[in-house]
C-alpha cells in the first residue's frame, strides 16, 4: 500500500467509502447482514481508512462501522475514521450537536477526519470553523476537512481553520475532471492537503470504454483497478471506492500498488 503523508500523517492512498451500506439516504436494516459483511471483509483485507458520514443511512452507516470496527479486534489507533457533517447542520450548535451523534453512532471517542460534506448557500463559514475548531480543541476530532468545496470555498476555510485542512473530498475520475480545471487539484498540490476524490469509478464510463478495456486486458488488471491507478499516482491524491464483493475489495487495494508506465498513461483518454 502507498501513504500520503501530510502533517504527521500516513494515509493510506486507498480506503472504503461506505456510501450505501446500511441504506442510502434512510436506514435500510434489511441490507444490514450485507452490510457488515462488506466492512468485515474490508478490515480483514487490511483497509486501515473508512470515509461515512452522519447522511449515509442516517447515520445507520456509521453506526455499521462502529460495530464492524469492534467485532474486527483491530485497534482504534490503527484506523483512520473520515466522517461529515451535513450541510443543514452548519450553525455552531447543529454542528456540536452532529459530531456527538456521529460519536455516538460510531461508539467512539474521537473522529479522525471531520468534514462539511456540502457547502450551503448564505452559510455562515466563520461560524462552522468555530465549532469545528472548538471540536479539534476538546479532542472529539483530531483534524478538519470539507468536501464539494470550489476553489474559493476551499480558500476561506484554509483561512478560517486553526489547524492544517487536511482534504476536500470532490468527485475525481478519468471522465470527471471538473476539479482539475477548476484549480482545486492545483491548489491541493501545492497547499499540502489531500484532494480525496470520491467515485473514482465511473461504471457505465468504463463498461463502454474500449481503450480502456484493452490497456486493461494487456496490462493484466481489471479496467477499475487502472481507473484506481490513475489517481492514486498522482501526488496529493488519495480515494475512497467502495464494494460489497471481497474480491473486488481486494482489487481495489492492490491497484494502490500499480506503477502506471508514460506508454500506458499516453494511451489513456483524455478530457
Amino acid at each position: 500500500m502507498k501513504y500520503e503523508i501530510i502533517h504527521d500523517l500516513r494515509i493510506p492512498k486507498i480506503g472504503f467509502g461506505t456510501w450505501t451500506i446500511g441504506g442510502d439516504t434512510r436506514p435500510d436494516p434489511g441490507q444490514d447482514a450485507r452490510s457488515m459483511a462488506a466492512l468485515c471483509s474490508a478490515l480483514e483485507l487490511g483497509y486501515t481508512h473508512f470515509d461515512t458520514a452522519e447522511y449515509y443511512a442516517a447515520g445507520h452507516a456509521e453506526e455499521l462501522l462502529g460495530q464492524a470496527v469492534r467485532l474486527s479486534g483491530v485497534e482504534r489507533a490503527a484506523l483512520f475514521i473520515t466522517s461529515k457533517v451535513n450541510a443543514e447542520h452548519l450553525a455552531y450548535t447543529d454542528v456540536l450537536h452532529a459530531c456527538e451523534a456521529s460519536l455516538r453512532h460510531l461508539g467512539m471517542e474521537y473522529i479522525d477526519l471531520y468534514l462539511i460534506h456540502w457547502p450551503r448557500h448564505a452559510m455562515k463559514l466563520a461560524e462552522t470553523f468555530r465549532a469545528l475548531n472548538q471540536l479539534v480543541r476538546e479532542g472529539k476530532v483530531l483534524h478538519l476537512g470539507v468536501s464539494n468545496f470550489n476553489l474559493k470555498l476551499l480558500e476561506e476555510s484554509v483561512a478560517l481553520s486553526e489547524t492544517k485542512l487536511i482534504t476536500d473530498q470532490v468527485p475525481y475520475s478519468i471522465p470527471e475532471r471538473e476539479y482539475e480545471k477548476n484549480g482545486v487539484l492545483a491548489y491541493c498540490q501545492e497547499n499540502d492537503i489531500l484532494l480525496t476524490a470520491y467515485s473514482p469509478v465511473k461504471r457505465r464510463y468504463i463498461s463502454g470504454n474500449n481503450p480502456l478495456k484493452a490497456l486493461a486486458r494487456a496490462r493484466g488488471v481489471s479496467p477499475q483497478q487502472l481507473a484506481l491507478a490513475w489517481l492514486v499516482r498522482q501526488p496529493r491524491v488519495i480515494t475512497i471506492p467502495m464494494s460489497f464483493n471481497p474480491q473486488h475489495q481486494a482489487d481495489n487495494l492492490a491497484a494502490a500498488d500499480m506503477d502506471l508506465s508514460e506508454s500506458e498513461l499516453a494511451q489513456l483518454p483524455k478530457f
